[in-house]
């Protein structure tokens, strides 16, 4: 058991503190830039959700198209120096946006590109940050650590949309973007005080070469696996239902909230706060007493919930044009969709073999957040024509559709036994 203590005395150690600060400071800077980013489209395409679905497919694209490589390359060369580089070059990057590509008129490629090239190089930073903690701290204080550091990565990733949405408001679009390069140089600069001894063997670096050449191999392998066991193949096809639900939602939320409450971020960035918030509590409360319960019911029975959430919040907020009626419902929708995210990664761990289950879980992160993006842009499109109120409500009526049909057939096969 994980002790108060435990985790005061893997923060005397200067090393993780300096990666541990560098990593709040990264997670606020990665947020603000979303934030950001959302302003600015906001400013250049109001209203337009197929515009704003186009820039923020560049922050998605690089975790299936660069997170498989990042693995292999991180494993090769100095984690820290790495780490050190892509703070630099994510810095460079965004500071790029204000300094010249905001003012090239009707031009929004070279910001495409300094985006992706921005979260490209994330992908390799987050890779760093995982597997240079070993270095850093004992065995006995693994667990702790990793704990720590999860934990507050999520806390700083909820506090960075409420204080970056505020703060974009605030200082403009481009002070955001300045405060937000500003904090991967900082990150760096904490990030080279560390000093650590990392082993690179050759024996390391061939095997590399080895993973490098089958990664596409291994995929395959992954998803073939799939369709072969019933079980996950019913686990693996919830986890698409929902990644396509969020994607179907992301882009419409975020035009339904400027245009309801009347801010291009200060609203949405707190709204996320609320979110996070209930999504941390769900978590903790599900991680205690979960256990008790059948995983595949809670499963369907949170779907049901979000599905009437996403139609309370579409049809109230847009009635009273409440910041604190929206506050509340984000604050219970992620008290909903928590339990789904643990029960249906638990599942995974339970059902699949552990000589495939780094196979299967990188090819699932590939084929859900291709779910993600295909039905962002395809209800993007929708909302150039439609009232957007109305493709919220549509898709909550769908996840408590889906959540009735699955635990009607969970109680009439309880075979199925997951």
């Amino acid at each position: 058991m994980i002790r108060l203590k435990d985790f005061f005395s893997i923060l005397k150690n200067k090393n993780f503190f300096l990666l541990w600060i560098s990593q709040i400071i990264s997670q606020f800077g990665d947020r603000l830039t979303q934030m950001a980013l959302i302003a600015l489209m906001s400013a250049r395409s109001p209203g337009s959700t197929l515009n704003l679905a186009k820039l923020l497919s560049f922050t998605i694209i690089p975790v299936f198209v660069i997170g498989p490589v990042a693995g292999v390359y991180v494993d090769r060369y100095s984690r820290r120096r790495i780490m050190i580089i892509s703070d630099i070059l994510r810095g460079v990057f965004i500071l790029s946006i204000p300094l010249f590509l905001m003012d090239i008129k009707d031009k929004i490629l070279p910001i495409y590109i300094a985006v992706f090239l921005s979260y490209s190089v994330t992908r390799f930073f987050l890779t760093s940050k995982l597997s240079i903690i070993p270095d850093l701290v004992t065995n006995n204080q693994l667990l702790a650590a990793n704990s720590l550091s999860s934990t507050t990565a999520m806390i700083a990733a909820i506090l960075g949309f409420g204080i970056g949405g505020v703060l974009v408001e605030l200082v403009g679009i481009k002070g955001g973007f300045y405060i937000d390069s500003t904090t991967f140089f900082l990150s760096a600069v904490m990030i080279t005080l560390i000093s650590v001894k990392e082993a690179n063997s050759i024996l390391n670096k061939i095997q590399n070469r080895i993973e490098k050449k089958s990664i596409f191999k291994e995929f395959k392998e992954g998803l073939s696996y799939i369709p072969r066991d019933k079980k996950v193949l019913f686990v693996s096809a919830i986890q698409f239902l929902l990644m396509s639900g969020i994607g179907s939602v992301y882009v419409i939320i975020i035009i339904f909230i400027q245009q309801t409450l009347g801010s291009a971020t200060r609203h949405l960035g707190l709204l996320v706060m609320f979110l996070g918030a209930g999504l941390f509590l769900g978590s903790v409360i599900y991680g205690g007493f979960g256990s008790r319960f059948s995983k595949v019911k809670i499963i369907f029975f949170s779907l049901i919930i979000c599905g009437i959430l996403i139609i309370s919040f579409t049809a109230l907020v847009k009635i009273s044009c409440s910041f604190l009626v929206a506050a509340l419902i984000a604050f219970l929708l992620g008290l909903s969709v928590s339990p789904i995210a643990i029960s249906n990664n638990t599942l995974l761990h339970e059902l699949i073999p552990n000589q495939m289950r780094g196979k299967i879980f990188s090819s699932l992160e590939i084929v859900s957040h291709l779910a993600f993006l295909s039905f962002m842009f395809l209800s993007a499109l929708l909302g150039e024509y439609l009232d957007r109120a109305w493709i919220l409500i549509f898709i909550g009526v769908l996840f408590s559709i889906f959540g009735i049909i699955g635990l009607f057939l969970k109680f009439r096969y309880e075979r199925l036994r997951l």
